[in-house]
């Protein structure tokens, strides 16, 4: 008798354990996720969506497809984001353009970045890039702001768009300098950049990865970079602050994002692997050759830096008087 009941209790906690294991969760990627890129493709966030995307491919093995929505300064895409389910499957490769900046020029957007994403994993910041083309009669940015104050409101520069990062670099100088140039926005950085180039604009303000091909080609002359410190990619060139202007440093920062209420082993799973990709001297490598740094955070600090980043440029945008046209 005790022999039949303790075969009958084997036999109910095989069978229970058998229904466990067919009721359990499938292990995260079990089919392929989508990267919505909110910007065009060729500029800085779409290089290092791309550059993410396949090597989460070859070391995590995952399928990582790079789908890019641009748009409205990048919210377009984020608003795609915000409207998909939590699952995993669609994230975004969002910046500070379009998380700390963006919500502060377009009053109609439906959503709030700091409630309706989840941070997930820091990837890279980047210096922002004043350049020139080779062709230029300017060799400094000491010739840039001697020419602006001989004449005031002749220089043009380039930049992604209004109410960008980028564009704010370029306003925050202006001030610094005491100097007033001509912005002139373009729908993305391949455009600005092109015009450049061919000398259209006598400047360009952009962020480092996107211009980093054609500095590289000889084509275009780094005047300086906007970060506090010297750019590893380009030691050479002096920061803003290194010309005469103490404290200047705008930088910008890009990092996935995913729905809010994405659940948290999800989370911690794509930021695992993002991290022990990030933590690979190639990655590190290839990051740094497109002009940016990689840099690995927890999620808690990549959240927390993110909100503070929010609230402080609310009063830059501000100030600066950007609009949206």
């Amino acid at each position: 008798m005790i022999r039949s009941l303790l075969s009958f209790s084997a036999l109910a906690l095989a069978l229970g354990a058998g229904a466990h294991a067919q009721t359990a969760a499938p292990a995260y990627p079990t089919k392929p996720v989508r990267m919505i890129v909110p910007f065009p493709p060729g500029g800085g966030t779409d290089i290092l969506a791309r550059l993410v995307a396949t090597k989460l491919g070859e070391s995590a093995k995952w399928t990582v497809v790079a789908d890019n929505k641009p748009g409205a300064g990048g919210t377009l895409g984020i608003t795609e984001a915000t409207k998909m389910a939590p699952t995993g499957y669609d994230i975004v490769m969002g910046q500070k353009d379009n998380l700390v900046i963006g919500p502060w020029l377009y009053k109609n957007l439906t959503w709030d970045p700091t409630k309706d994403l989840t941070p997930i994993a820091h990837v890279a910041y980047t210096p922002v890039v004043i350049a020139t083309s080779t062709n230029s009669k300017f060799k400094s940015l000491a010739d840039v702001v001697a020419a602006a104050k001989a004449a005031p409101a002749t220089i043009t520069y380039g930049s992604p768009g209004n109410g960008t990062s980028i564009h704010l670099a370029g306003d925050l100088f202006e001030k610094a300098a005491g100097v007033k140039l001509v912005h002139v926005p373009y729908k993305g950085s391949n455009p600005a950049l092109m015009d450049a180039l061919a000398g259209n604009v006598d400047l360009l303000v952009s962020s480092l990865p996107s211009a980093m091909g054609q500095i590289k080609a000889g084509k275009l002359r780094p005047l300086a970079v906007t970060s506090a410190k010297r750019s590893s990619s380009l030691p050479d060139v002096p920061t803003v602050a290194d010309s005469g202007y103490k404290g200047f440093d705008v930088s910008t920062w890009y990092g996935l994002f995913a729905p809010a209420g994405t659940p948290k082993a999800v989370v911690d799973t794509i930021h695992a692997e993002v991290n022990k990709l990030l933590a690979q001297p190639e990655m590190q490598a290839a990051i740094q050759a497109q002009g940016a740094e990689a840099e690995a955070m927890g999620t808690a600090q990549f959240g927390t830096m993110f909100k503070n980043d929010y609230a402080k440029w609310k009063g830059i945008v501000e100030a600066s008087g950007a609009k949206i046209e």
